[in-house]
């Protein structure tokens, strides 16, 4: 699968994201510990909380999902229209379990698991700060719950610039005892319009697989 400068671009942005390592002080306080020896607290100030909406539509695979991938840390899958979307198992220094591209068109994504439990909240708010480490100007554009084939996942847009390419990151957050996910779709942000209805049906074939 070729990579173009858009699809490397923000590649790195979403590897950056799982680079860090989440940890507890002795105080209880959440902090993000980075690869430099360097760390950060985890805003958790209630009075600023950020409340989410839910959803209330039942998000369904699409009946052209049809072939399943399935990881092999966390027991989840996610169905794939194969004619729209090609995969691969990703590289073994790779954070990515699995990259997807839309065929023949910039759009892209990757399924990043660990056998890690981190509360939504907190997910959300790690993956805000990891994301802020490649992109300083990105911010959260559209974020809440939804259903998704019975599972409730935290669906987040994240807009931002790397090396002057504007880009769009839609994905949904998902974690249970025994793992989290970070399943993402990425493009321009010129080309989100374009895509999106693509990029939703990819992330919308998102299952827990026994």
């Amino acid at each position: 699968m070729k990579k173009n400068i858009l699809a490397l671009c923000c590649l790195l942005f979403a590897i950056n994201g799982m680079a860090q390592i989440q940890a507890v002080t002795s105080n209880g306080d959440e902090v993000v510990l980075y690869n430099d020896g360097t760390w950060k607290y985890v805003k958790k100030n209630d009075e600023n909380a950020v409340k989410i909406d839910t959803n209330r539509t039942a998000f369904l695979k699409s009946k052209e999902a049809a072939f399943l991938v399935k990881s092999n840390i966390v027991p989840v899958g996610v169905y794939l229209n194969s004619k729209k979307w090609s995969f691969k198992k990703a590289d073994r220094d790779g954070e990515a379990e699995y990259s997807f591209q839309l065929k023949s068109k910039d759009g892209y994504g990757m399924m990043m698991a660990e056998r890690v439990e981190i509360p939504l909240e907190s997910l959300r708010n790690i993956a805000l700060e990891n994301a802020k480490e490649a992109s300083p100007d990105v911010k959260i554009t559209h974020e809440e719950y939804r259903n998704v084939n019975g599972v409730k996942v935290l669906c987040m847009q994240m807009d931002g610039t790397i090396q002057g390419i504007k880009f769009s990151y839609l994905g949904y957050y998902f974690s249970f005892e025994k793992g989290t996910i970070q399943f993402i779709t990425y493009t321009a942000q010129s080309l989100l319009s374009e895509y999106r209805q693509d990029m939703e049906e990819l992330l919308n074939g998102f299952v827990l697989v026994k």
